[in-house]
């Protein structure tokens, strides 16, 4: 009799152990991981959308014309956190063109100060409504672009572009806007090579490689013009798209200093790059 009360007293107390545990666990809040959620253009043209710590972020595409052939247009990677502003973003994003860092020439600027007036969705239907400017262009690649950016977008079935509230005959080219305008997107590449330092500070804060997609870095250096390393600790950035120095000796680092890159890296979609150029370092304040 006592054995069999043992054993129950055992069994007794192991479950209030489980339980002891299962309810501490319960009280214990849990933050869940964040979400990413990327258009089809988004998935076709750059694979699987980078993991984000906590939040909902959104990735989708921006299409940019091409100076060396026209009417063709290159997809781009871009990221917000708000959804509601995304087809403005989007649209005003495009207008200040990707000539920057490596891609610097290789795309058509809109006419100097064209401006996005007002963007409305109405049932499917996106109206964008540009300042006189855009008149000046016959250029289809900027309609392409245009079309082809606001189209991947979930309800959207038409786009009309307007001109200081009038219709222009670019609305057509704008409908029969498809994926034949669009070329493949290259192999990654190097952007460019920034520094930050917060305001009215003197050294900066960090390093960063930053590349034209979310990239897997395989290798990644840093080199003094006589080819020292520099030291410090490396980390990806959010969404995948730079490696971030945190520099052991911040003071080394100067403005339009020349920099060694030597990397190696592959996108979401397994197409691999590498380099091993010499960069002028920008800096930049938060």
């Amino acid at each position: 009799m006592k054995k069999i009360i043992s054993i129950i007293l055992a069994i007794a107390l192991v479950g209030f152990l489980i339980y002891g545990v299962t309810f501490h666990k319960k009280e214990i809040p849990v933050e869940k991981p964040g979400k990413v959620t990327a258009t089809n253009a988004y998935e076709k043209y750059f694979g699987a959308a980078p993991s984000v710590d906590k939040g909902t972020a959104y990735a989708f595409v921006i299409y940019f014309p091409l100076k060396k052939e026209p009417g063709k247009v290159v997809p781009f990677p871009f990221f917000t956190f708000d959804e509601g502003s995304i087809k403005k973003v989007s649209v005003e994003r495009l207008l200040s063109t990707m000539d920057t860092g490596s891609y610097q020439g290789e795309f058509i600027s809109f006419p100097g100060g064209t401006r996005l007036i007002s963007i409305n969705d109405d049932n499917g239907t996106v109206t964008a409504n540009f300042s006189k400017e855009l008149a000046t262009s016959s250029e289809s690649g900027f309609i392409h672009a245009l079309a082809l950016t606001l189209r991947q977008f979930k309800g959207v079935t038409d786009i009309k572009l307007q001109v200081e509230g009038k219709e222009i005959p670019l609305s057509d080219v704008a409908k029969n806007s498809d994926e034949s305008a669009v070329q493949q997107p290259s192999p990654p590449r190097l952007l460019s090579v920034t520094a930050m330092r917060d305001k009215g500070e003197v050294n900066i804060e960090e390093v960063n490689a930053f590349f034209d997609r979310p990239v897997d870095v395989k290798e990644l250096k840093l080199l003094s013009k006589d080819g020292q390393q520099f030291a410090g600790e490396l980390y990806h950035s959010v969404f995948d798209m730079a490696a971030v120095l945190k520099p052991k000796e911040p003071a080394q680092f100067k403005a339009s200093m020349p920099i060694k890159v030597r990397w190696k890296v592959v996108d979401k979609l397994g197409r691999q790059a590498e380099g091993d150029n010499v960069w002028l370092l920008e800096v930049k304040k938060h």
